[in-house]
């Protein structure tokens, strides 16, 4: 059983570690994208946002295949699918290729995402969940820190289609890895296994409501953060919203009277599902706010060059990357509740003093604070969703969590433009995002205190919880 727990930890980590890259290596590539296509600015900003849009929109629905057919099946296509756009995209002859492909290209990592946790909670007991989801968190910050780095010497020699070819290997290895060798024990309702009653079926209607809920969120979002993209007009962004907030209502409508709602009712009222969710967007939303603003504080005002500045922000990375391993025995020693309300105040606290920074010591130091706090939050929090969610639902679960984690850090963007672009300057959009990050201490104050049996019965699937050290 060992081999076969490493392999799905590496599986895990290579399809987290893709998709974390392929976003930071994309925002590299962009101007270079926008010459050699001739593109407009709009249309460049529309290569990321069609991916977004594609993700958001599908991650429950996606989890909810995967807790049904098997994460392991959801993973392979999502690493496959990613990979052979990946390559598309490379090839692609104009802008508008890249779009389409780019929307194609979230379709496949709605599907990867979610199973990528959903491969961990049926790989392993819920308390040994601890290392391997601070393992794939580290990899995502190591990843973050690289992408700049790997698509700038991309784009600077053999060119912006070298960056989406990086994907190709890692996701067809893994991909055809996950449909050859098995990765983990059949889930509940996977075809492979035995169910004690009729399977539930996929509820399409809610899944429909759903997608177009958050998809309608995430451009209202978008909209806002890039003022208004050509694509909308300024008359969309209302438009936008009133969908969102109509199809969110027959969204909520619907899943109170089906017998089979999208979203499981041992997923909603789980301990600390719910509070977790709301410190995870939070948290996000507070870190890329001020990642977003710190870029113009440094350059336009303080005066520091691009290399400089990012220089500056690497102990962001490496923070969140050592902060992982140190979660992980955090939440065996104090709690999940300690541990996550700590970490968004170190994550506010370093907000408050990047406000306040000029020098290059308070500058580092603010930026380590937020990756030591962001980076515990990560691995507290998904700790929370995989660990607390039935196995039969781990992957709504993960759908969920990933959901957060998309509507988050736009929503953080957003408010930083908006705040930036009312005449306020840098200073209130920074103020504001410390009471963002205070919003996340306060809703985990609702969290669990700590993980033991009262808290977390054991669930179908789960072996014979080990009794915790004294």
């Amino acid at each position: 059983m060992k081999p076969r727990r490493t392999l799905t930890l590496a599986s895990s980590v290579a399809g987290a570690a893709v998709v974390a890259l392929d976003g930071t290596v994309l925002g590299v590539a962009r101007p270079t994208l926008q010459r050699d296509l001739h593109a407009s600015f709009a249309e460049v900003q529309w290569t990321s946002t069609a991916y977004l849009i594609a993700v958001a929109g599908l991650l429950v629905f996606s989890g909810r295949l995967g807790d049904r057919y098997g994460h392991h099946r959801t993973f392979a296509i999502g690493m496959l699918g990613f990979g052979v756009t990946s390559a598309g995209i490379g090839l692609a002859p104009g802008v508008g290729w890249v779009i389409g492909l780019r929307a194609v290209q979230g379709v496949f990592g709605a599907l990867l995402q979610p199973a990528t946790l959903g491969i961990l909670r049926t790989a392993y007991p819920p308390d040994r969940l601890r290392m391997p989801i601070a393992i794939r968190t580290s990899t995502i910050g190591l990843a973050a820190a690289a992408g700049p780095v790997l698509g700038g010497a991309l784009v600077a020699g053999p060119g912006w289609r070298a960056a989406f070819y990086l994907n190709v290997v890692p996701t067809l290895a893994f991909g055809t890895l996950a449909l050859t060798a098995r990765l983990h024990a059949p889930t509940p309702h996977s075809p492979n296994s035995r169910p004690s009653q009729p399977t539930p079926p996929l509820n399409l209607p809610g899944a429909l409501l759903l997608a177009l809920t958050l998809a309608a969120l995430v451009q209202a979002l978008v909209a806002l953060s890039d003022g208004g993209p050509a694509p909308m007009g300024t008359a969309g962004l209302p438009v936008a919203v009133a969908v969102a907030v109509a199809a969110g209502a027959l969204f909520l409508r619907h899943e109170r009277r089906t017998t089979s709602p999208l979203i499981p009712t041992d997923v909603i009222h789980a301990p600390g599902i719910r509070p977790a969710l709301g410190v995870l967007v939070a948290a996000s939303a507070a870190l890329n706010g001020t990642v977003f603003v710190a870029a113009f504080l440094l350059q336009d005002t303080l005066g520091f060059t691009a290399f400089r500045t990012a220089l500056l922000s690497l102990p962001l990375a490496a923070a969140m990357i050592l902060a992982a391993p140190g979660c992980a025995l955090l939440l065996r020693r104090v709690g999940t509740r300690r541990t996550t309300v700590a970490a968004t105040i170190v994550l506010g606290a370093g907000i408050l003093l990047l406000s306040r920074a000029s020098g290059t010591l308070a500058l580092c130091t603010a930026f380590a604070l937020l990756g030591a706090g962001f980076g515990t939050v990560m691995v507290a929090i998904t700790h929370v969703v995989v660990r607390q969610a039935p196995v039969e639902s781990a992957g709504v679960a993960g759908g969920l969590k990933q959901t957060a984690m998309n509507i988050g850090p736009t929503l953080g963007v957003a408010v930083a433009t908006t705040l930036t672009g009312l005449g306020g300057g840098l200073g209130p959009a920074l103020l504001v995002l410390t009471g963002v990050a205070g919003a996340g201490a306060v809703a985990g104050l609702a969290l669990p205190k700590g993980f033991v049996s009262a808290i977390n019965p054991g669930q179908p699937g789960d072996r014979p919880p080990v009794p915790a050290r004294p």
